[in-house]
């Protein structure tokens, strides 16, 4: 923004609260929830949902959880009436489901939406008008506040009327000051009392007011004490629900909706993965899985998310960007090498001390993930990712979980170096297909220029202990047979190229493992060598249904990787 602009704007003025409660408390339990998909999430897509689109969302949100729907604005357009019809006429309501309309205070639109309900059997009727000092002077050609308090009464007066016409209809009354978030405090108090006092709520049969955040002008902490606020000073806290409708137009919607959790509110409305217009609505899914990172229960199960998103993602046509909290496709993926090595260790940790015979309530602890990916349905193998920006621990954990190689550790920066070196060469990620293949085709089974041809123990030998090898090699274009004794198959063909003038190194360390993923008579083996002279160590993979062999395979790997490295 270019200086000179900036006189236009104003800061956002205080809400006169010296005694606020609101920072010393912390959310404990979860709000009622009330999806808006249908209603805020559907107006802002280029493509409105069609009716049997409309269908798989409402189920949808059925199936997470949701006892509270906002359907849509049945007296705006036929589509929506018929929806809210075609929900009635299906029998597609659950009976813990309710089922909420919007409509604005006019008289024939409220008509309309108690035509709409017809046959529902619990239902909130959501009426609303514009009170903000910007929306009377500009929409309503400078209104005057008891002209707008005068729609708002009148609506609530005709509702209130019309309530005993549907007499198999259990319903919940519902206010809703739009633009509360610009409103002057005491005026919107003003009107929300005067609508409650003509509804007359108890205690066991409570109005909602939903104080909107309609446009987010200010920081979180504004919009609690705007809250607290209201919630101090209205009539009939007892008797009330006061829900929270925030916004995102200044990207802290979901921070403004947990602390106004915090002063006092009751109640959520928002959406899946924050759809709404401008920036958005409040996203749902992000505050209910924030809560059950607390271990708070929230009645919300996110537990299959890319299910949820594809429908999501099917019925509105919008993508869900990839670093959307939870749910997007690299949230739960590391590429800084530092990262990936601290998530291996910790899920390593994390499997050990389950083993070690703690229960499955021990708490979540795994640097950089909040909350364990397998919960909301993601799978361990999608959280690491290669590319230029990793390290070993990265790629080790990749060869561990999808190829099922445990790699000893010194072996990890032989093996990342050189995976991360090709994904910086090329410019771009690595798949883990990818990494399995250059693994096997640089570090397993390599057979230049060394290959074993043939390889016979006998085990006949007079001296006790000791096995005698019988191997043919061949070392580029030439073919030799050898003999060497040892304690073992390894030792044995080690003494082979020592008498041939071929050894120029030492074993240094081995492992064995039996391949996981792969054939059940695969056997993994990693063979260390250190050169004699440059002191340098590398190590080599075999892999062979016979575990000896595999070791001799990673030892002649080893050796020509040794080779290929002094060359």
């Amino acid at each position: 923004m270019k200086p000179e602009s900036i006189e236009k704007y104003r800061p956002f003025p205080a809400v006169d609260l010296p005694d606020r409660q609101w920072p010393d408390r912390t959310i404990t339990n979860a709000p009622i929830w009330c999806s808006v998909d249908l209603r805020d999430g559907n107006q802002a897509l280029p493509i409105p949902m069609s009716v049997e689109e409309k269908l798989k969302m409402f189920d949808l949100l059925v199936r997470i959880g949701f006892k509270q729907i906002e359907v849509g604005f049945p007296s705006a357009a036929d589509t929506e009436f018929n929806f809210l019809r075609a929900l009635v006429d299906q029998n597609r309501i659950p009976e813990d489901v309710t089922v909420q309309v919007l409509v604005q205070a006019r008289e024939h639109l409220i008509r309309r939406t108690f035509e709409s309900l017809v046959g529902v059997k619990k239902a909130i009727v959501h009426l609303y008008n514009s009170t903000s000092p910007l929306q009377r002077r500009v929409t309503f050609s400078d209104a005057t506040q008891e002209e707008i308090k005068k729609i708002a009464v009148d609506g609530a007066k005709l509702i209130k009327e019309l309530v005993p016409t549907l007499p198999d209809t259990d319903i919940t009354l519902q206010y809703s000051p739009e633009s509360f978030s610009d409103t002057e405090m005491d005026f919107a108090l003003e009107v929300c009392n005067e609508v409650s006092a003509v509804w007359d709520p108890t205690v066991d049969n409570k109005i909602i007011l939903n104080l909107p955040a309609t446009v987010e002008w200010a920081t979180p902490n504004v919009h609690a004490d705007q809250i607290e606020w209201f919630c101090r000073n209205m009539d009939k806290r007892e008797e009330s629900i006061i829900s929270l409708h925030t916004h995102n137009d200044r990207g802290t919607g979901i921070a403004a909706t947990e602390l106004g959790l915090m002063a006092g509110a009751d109640r959520v409305e928002g959406t899946l993965f924050g759809n709404g217009e401008r920036t958005g609505n409040l996203d749902i899914v992000i505050v209910a899985l924030n809560m059950n990172s607390h271990g708070i229960e929230t009645g919300l199960d996110f537990s299959d998310m890319s299910s949820i998103r594809a429908v999501y993602e099917e019925v509105t046509r919008l993508i869900v960007p990839e670093r959307q909290p939870y749910a997007g496709e690299l949230v739960f993926t590391a590429f800084s090498g530092s990262h990936q090595d601290a998530i291996k260790k910790g899920f390593d940790r994390r499997t050990r001390e389950l083993g070690d015979g703690n229960d499955a309530d021990l708490p979540w602890g795994v640097p950089y993930l909040t909350i364990d990916p397998q919960d909301i349905g993601r799978s361990y193998e999608a959280i690491i990712r290669i590319n230029s920006q990793s390290g070993k621990g990265g790629v080790a954990y990749v060869l561990d979980r999808e190829h099922g190689f445990d790699l000893p550790k010194t072996m990890h920066p032989q093996v990342g170096k050189f995976v991360y070196g090709i994904a910086d060469s090329e410019g771009r990620e690595l798949s883990n297909d990818e990494i399995g293949k250059i693994f096997f085709k640089e570090f397993t089974n390599v057979e230049t220029p060394m290959s074993l041809v043939e390889f016979e123990l006998d085990h006949t030998s007079i001296k006790q202990g000791v096995v005698v090898c019988h191997a043919t090699v061949k070392i580029g274009d030439e073919e030799f047979k050898g003999t060497g004794e040892g304690n073992g198959p390894i030792n044995s063909f080690v003494h082979m190229l020592e008498t041939s003038g071929y050894k120029d190194f030492q074993v240094s360390d081995y492992r064995s493992q039996a391949l996981r993923g792969g054939s059940d008579a695969d056997s993994a083996a990693y063979v260390q060598i250190q050169n004699s002279k440059s002191g340098q160590l590398l190590w080599g993979c075999g892999v062979d249904p016979s575990i000896e062999m595999a070791g001799l395979k990673a030892l002649i790997c080893a050796w020509n990787l040794q080779r290929k490295a002094s060359s």
